[in-house]
């Protein structure tokens, strides 16, 4: 072998060298199928915070069911398994996270922690975490965790330097490119009368410039601009987005991540603590988390991280504590009803003739027949009589206004009960009837509707609001009409209103509205004798609250259920983490399981142990069911861990 050719091997195992160690890297993770981990948090009280929260020692006296008092003290497991007391000082309040998570306000917090192990670290990589969550027909990707090595960071840095160095060789400026030296020595030896604007300040406009060299500025900018440099400046500009893509292969990324940190020394299993906070939906039950991701190097995949086993969370929600028995309410039904209706039926002047055509007559005198046949046809009311009241306005006399409004009663009751009489005779024929010359008016087997005629001479206080809500009269003749009204004597009254500025309007205007027909329905309940009875229903708006608790509507619920002020009412207001209104309502109930429970858990938030514990207790010796629905609630089960409750082995049973 020749000394060039050995320089040339040489060259190429030093080339290689590198690469060996990363190679082997990846394979050993490909090889054994290297992944990370999500584990739960240890089962462990994480402090918060709540620095406010009193001092209290973790020793308890509480009462057993006899009254006796009894001491708990915090317990722990000895190297036998066994419970042993334990008294520490405790200035903070904490809480617990396990697998099983509560529900506050609508929402839970889902913590794990993201186990990294050493084999899978590099300082030439970078570590793509992408956690999944599984939510009832939902799939949802979470924040990714980033890990990058030291070198790689270096790598990504050193490409942003490089691209940093080739935006700052592209000119902005193009004066940048104009050969000064060359358009000075043009100056100087062909108009050197012109030379002296180099040393002068002063501006200089386009016109005086092309009056002193024949030429424009812009064209002799043209002549002396290297046009080569501009042209690959231009094309500078137009490869930026190539460029970085060649110097930053790997881009630094800000936005939408959890965590991205540097690893400088290579070495130890490395994990994240990932808090994520969901909306808890109806019919969600649980979550789970399902970790996968990638290895990158020079911003290429080399490797994808096969998914984890999944990560599963079980939401302990107060709404399974929903009280669900159904409510009823009292309802006193009568047996008389009245409904009531008015239209303006138009006369002619001073007569009591109905002509159906008349004006707005066909529509007003249709929806009244209308009433009348739904009233007639209902299955639940018969219509038992309609008083006919007719009204007229003030012009003419009171006496003959009296008459007229009795004789167009008495028209419009003729007119609506030969309607009725028609339509009945209309229904029988059609049955194969055969009515004779002496049958009286019936409907089916029952009594007569009877048309009762009413009068009302002149209808001065609908008048009255008329004109009190009119926004065409002057604020000064409304006085003018009120000081009127003091005047008994009605056409008296009329008459004075006649010489007033407004009268030709409220006689054009408001006076055909006071010519009304008001009809009065008188109806009863079918097959009802007595005058009223009392019945239980159920209560439908209660029952739309408990069923949107179950769902976890928690401010639709509570609109619905806080008038009630019960049990249900005040698991609304604990679910949406309104825990002294909770607490006013359950300190006045009767002291049920349920009750107890509820008031352990606000306690519980309270940070008072001492009332916390003695309440759950309590619920326990009532129903045994709730000594395993405090493993479900973390806010009760961190009292049963901390002081050992419920143990088998415990001397007082509850």
């Amino acid at each position: 072998m020749n000394t060039a050719c050995h320089s040339k091997l040489l060259m190429i195992l030093l080339l290689l060298a590198p690469s060996c160690a990363p190679t082997s890297h990846i394979r050993q993770l490909r090889e054994g199928q290297v992944t990370a981990q999500l584990s739960l948090s240890e089962e462990r009280e994480l402090p918060t915070l709540d620095i406010g929260a009193p001092v209290h020692r973790d020793t308890l006296v509480v009462e057993d069911p006899e009254g006796r008092e009894v001491i708990i003290m915090k317990a722990v497991k000895d190297e036998n398994g066994e419970m042993v007391a334990h008294e520490t000082l405790d200035a903070a309040k904490v809480t617990a996270r396990f697998r099983n998570v509560a529900e506050r306000g609508g929402s839970v917090d889902l913590r794990f922690q993201i186990l990294v192990p050493e084999k899978m670290q590099d300082s030439d990589w970078q570590l793509c975490f992408y956690p999944d969550l599984f939510v009832l027909e939902d799939s949802i990707r979470l924040e990714p965790v980033l890990i990058t090595g030291s070198g790689y960071r270096k790598a990504q840095l050193k490409g942003y330097e490089q691209y940093r160095r080739f935006l700052a060789s592209i000119a902005a400026d193009s004066l940048h490119f104009v050969d000064h030296r060359q358009l000075e020595n043009f100056l100087r030896r062909n108009i050197p009368s012109i030379y002296q604007f180099r040393t002068d300040s002063s501006y200089v406009s386009d016109e005086v410039f092309t009056s002193a060299f024949g030429i424009t500025e812009q064209r002799a900018l043209e002549h002396y601009t290297n046009g080569l440099r501009v042209r690959l400046n231009r094309r500078k500009v137009e490869r930026k987005d190539e460029v970085f893509r060649q110097y930053v292969k790997a881009p630094i990324v800000t936005e939408g991540l959890r965590l991205d940190t540097v690893i400088q020394n290579i070495g130890g299993d490395i994990a994240y603590e990932y808090v994520q906070n969901i909306r808890v939906r109806p019919k969600m039950r649980k979550a789970s988390v399902v970790l996968g991701g990638e290895v990158l190097q020079d911003g290429q995949v080399i490797y994808r991280v096969p998914a984890s086993e999944p990560l599963t969370f079980y939401i302990s929600s107060l709404s399974s504590l929903t009280d669900n028995r159904v409510r009823y309410k009292t309802k006193v039904i009568s047996r008389a009803v009245q409904a009531n209706t008015a239209c303006y039926i138009e006369f002619e002047q001073g007569k009591a003739d109905i002509r159906e055509k008349q004006g707005n007559n066909p529509a007003e005198m249709g929806r009244i027949k209308e009433n009348l046949v739904s009233l007639v046809e209902d299955k639940v009311f018969d219509l038992d009589s309609i008083v006919i009241t007719a009204s007229c306005s003030p012009e003419g006399s009171w006496e003959s206004n009296r008459k007229l409004s009795v004789l167009r009663s008495q028209s419009v009751s003729k007119h609506y009960q030969s309607f009725l009489k028609r339509r009945e005779d209309s229904l029988r024929r059609s049955q194969g009837v055969i009515l004779s010359m002496d049958d009286s008016y019936r409907t089916d087997a029952r009594a007569p509707i009877r048309f009762l005629p009413h009068y009302d001479a002149e209808n001065w206080s609908m008048l009255d609001a008329l004109v009190e809500k009119d926004s065409t009269l002057r604020e000064a003749d409304k006085a003018q009409y009120n000081e009127l009204k003091s005047i008994s004597n009605l056409d008296e009254r009329e008459k004075r209103m006649q010489g007033l500025p407004s009268y030709r309007y409220l006689r054009e205007n408001l006076y055909p509205r006071l010519r009304t027909v008001r009809f009065d329905f008188h109806l009863h309940r079918k097959g009802m004798v007595k005058d009223t009875i009392h019945t239980t229903e159920v209560d439908s708006t209660y029952l739309e609250g408990v069923s949107a608790l179950k769902e976890r509507e928690y401010e639709r619920a509570l609109s619905l259920l806080r008038d009630y002020r019960d049990y249900n009412t005040a698991i609304a207001y604990v679910s949406l983490d309104y825990n002294a209104s909770a607490m006013d309502i359950l300190k006045d109930l009767d002291k049920t399981p349920q009750v107890l429970y509820m008031m352990a858990l606000l306690y519980a938030r309270k940070g008072d142990d001492q009332n916390a514990v003695q309440s759950y207790l309590n619920a326990c010796h009532q129903d045994r069911s709730y000594v395993f629905r405090g493993n479900l609630d973390p806010e009760i089960n961190v009292l049963i861990q901390r002081y050992g409750l419920n143990q088998e082995k415990e001397e007082i049973n509850y």
